[in-house]
């Protein structure tokens, strides 16, 4: 893999990759900032440059949610997906496909907010359809690409909000 940074990526099996990520603030804080469409718009904006011109996030079982981003150049990559369980500041479980369905078939994201002395930990386990469809994702700058958004969260949770 040969990312190194504040994010680890690990692989469990086959079809998996677990993301985790510690962040300096309370996990309701954390949960707003995924839950909320103008806080996801904030920090979720791709690489420098990009931008998100559709954010929409339903938070409750069966909402949907859509993301659009644009790069500089105009190309739109988006992806949208309906959420399965969500436990508020502590788990949420989504279905995604991305309009240009790159990874052949649905992905299933699962979040756990685990929070000890106002610090949260976010581990996210991606199930994809196949090893295959996760052995190219990895192949892609994805850990990059979430860090870039994670670093981008931690100067919102930094700057404060009111959730």
């Amino acid at each position: 893999m040969g990312f190194a940074g504040p994010l680890t990526v690990t692989t469990p099996s086959d079809r998996e990759i677990v993301i985790t990520r510690q962040f300096d603030a309370p996990r309701h804080l954390v949960f707003a900032c995924y839950t909320q469409a103008p806080l996801i718009r904030r920090w979720l904006n791709g690489a420098p440059g990009w931008t998100m011109p559709v954010c929409e996030f339903d938070p409750k079982v069966g909402g949907r949610y859509r993301y659009e981003w644009k790069s500089p150049d105009g190309y739109v990559m988006a992806m949208g997906g309906v959420i399965r369980e969500i436990e508020p500041v502590e788990r949420i479980v989504s279905a995604e496909i991305f309009d240009e369905d790159w990874t052949g078939g649905e992905t299933v994201s699962t979040i756990v907010l685990n929070e000890a002395n106002a610090q949260t930990t976010l581990i996210n386990t991606i199930v994809y359809s196949s090893r295959e469809a996760r052995d190219g994702a990895l192949a892609t700058p994805m850990a990059e690409g979430m860090e870039y958004g994670y670093s981008q969260l931690d100067r919102l949770l930094d700057e404060g909000f009111d959730p």
